[in-house]
C-alpha cells in the first residue's frame, strides 16, 4: 500500500504541475528569444532525431524485458522499475516529438519532467532490494550487518526519493516562468543535491554491508556455487539463482550508473538552462540515458526475484522469523526455525 501511495502521489503531483506549467507559455516565448529577436527553441536547440530513437528503442526493449519479468514471476516491489522505465521511454519519444515542435512549450514540460522524474522510480528500487536482500539471507545477518535496520531502510530512502521528486518537480514547474525562472533551477539543483547526497549514504550503505557480511558471517559470504554470471544471465531466464553475491555486486554496478547521472545533472542544472551542457545534447546521451540503460538493463538478465526468496520477504515485511544461512557440505543453504 504504501508503494502504490508513494507512485500515485508521485505520478499525480507531477501532472498537477504539468497542467500549471502550460499557463505560462506566453512568458517561456518572451525569454527563450536569441539576441537578434527571433525566437529560440524552448529547449535552447533543436533535439536531433536518431539518438533520441536509438535511446527510445533501448529503454523501450528493456522495459519489456522488466514487464515480462514482473508479470512471469511476480513481486510487486519491482512495480517501480517497470514503471520507470516506461516513463522513461516515453521521455525519449517526446524528445522525437519535440524535434518536429521545438517551439512547442507543452511537449518540452512534458519531456523534460518524464527525463527528470522518471530515475526517482530507479533509486526507490535500489531501496527495497537492499532491505529484501538482507533479509532473504536471515534475520540474524540483517540484523548485524545493516547500518539501519531493513524494515526502516525503504521507508527512509524511498521517503527520501519522494522528497527529492517534490522538490525537483516545483523547480521544473517554476523554471518556466521568466519571473521564477532563476529560482526554479536553484530548487530543481538543490533537489539534485539532495538525492545525489541520499544516493551516496544509500551506497555506503550497501557496501558497508557487503564488508560487515564478509568479514562477520564468513559462512555467508563464503558462499560456494557452481552458478557463474554467465550460466544465469539471461533475458528470459526465470530459474531461482542461490548466489547472492550476484545480485549484490549488480547492484553496486548499478549505483556507479546512478551517481553518474545524480552528478551529470548538478553540473548541468549549475551551467544554467541554456548553458553548454544543458543545449549539448550528446552530453545529456552520454552521461545521463546511458548510464542509466545500462544500470537498469543489468536487471533484465539477472532479475532480482530470482535471487530474493518470496517467502522470506514476505515473513520479514511482517516481522516474523526468517530463514537461517546454514552451511551444510560445503554449501550455502537455509532452513527456517519457529
Amino acid at each position: 500500500m504504501f508503494k502504490r501511495t508513494h507512485l500515485a502521489l508521485s505520478i499525480l503531483y507531477g501532472a498537477a504541475l504539468v497542467a500549471a506549467s502550460s499557463e505560462n507559455s506566453q512568458l517561456i516565448s518572451i525569454r527563450a528569444t536569441n539576441s537578434d529577436g527571433t525566437q529560440r527553441p524552448t529547449a535552447g536547440f533543436i533535439m536531433k532525431v536518431w539518438p533520441a530513437v536509438v535511446a527510445a528503442c533501448l529503454y523501450g526493449i528493456s522495459g519489456i524485458i522488466h514487464w515480462i519479468h514482473f508479470f512471469r514471476i511476480g513481486h510487486r516491489y519491482m512495480l517501480t522499475l517497470t514503471i520507470g522505465m516506461t516513463c522513461m521511454t516515453l521521455g525519449m519519444v517526446l524528445r522525437i516529438v519535440d524535434h518536429y515542435s521545438p517551439y512547442s512549450l507543452g511537449i518540452y514540460i512534458v519531456e523534460d519532467l518524464f527525463v527528470l522524474l522518471s530515475p526517482c522510480a530507479f533509486l526507490a528500487t535500489e531501496y527495497m532490494l537492499l532491505s529484501r536482500l538482507a533479509n532473504s539471507l536471515g534475520r540474524d545477518i540483517a540484523d548485524d550487518c545493516l547500518l539501519i535496520p531493513s524494515l526502516r531502510i525503504t521507508k527512509i530512502f524511498v521517503w527520501s526519493d519522494v522528497i527529492t521528486f517534490w522538490v525537483q518537480a516545483s523547480g521544473g514547474g517554476l523554471s518556466v516562468n521568466s519571473n521564477s525562472a532563476s529560482a526554479g533551477t536553484t530548487v530543481a539543483m538543490i533537489g539534485l543535491v539532495l538525492q545525489l547526497i541520499s544516493f551516496a549514504l544509500f551506497t555506503l550503505l550497501l557496501i558497508s554491508f557487503g564488508f560487515k557480511v564478509r568479514s562477520k558471517h564468513p559462512e555467508a559470504w563464503g558462499v560456494r556455487s557452481e552458478e557463474s554470471i554467465l550460466s544465469v544471465a539471461g533475458p528470459f531466464k526465470t530459474s531461482t539463482i542461490t548466489n547472492w553475491k550476484i545480485l549484490y555486486y549488480t547492484m553496486c554496478l548499478t549505483c556507479v550508473g546512478i551517481l553518474i547521472r545524480c552528478i551529470f545533472r548538478i553540473a548541468e542544472f549549475a551551467g544554467g538552462y541554456f548553458g553548454y551542457l544543458s543545449t549539448h545534447e550528446g552530453y545529456f546521451y552520454l552521461l545521463d540515458s546511458l548510464p542509466l540503460w545500462v544500470a537498469m538493463t543489468l536487471y533484465c538478465f539477472l532479475w532480482p526475484s530470482r535471487f530474493i526468496n518470496k517467502y522470506e520477504a514476505d515473513r520479514a515485511a511482517r516481522g516474523t522469523p526468517m530463514a537461517v544461512p546454514l552451511v551444510e557440505n560445503n554449501k550455502y543453504t537455509s532452513s527456517y526455525r519457529s
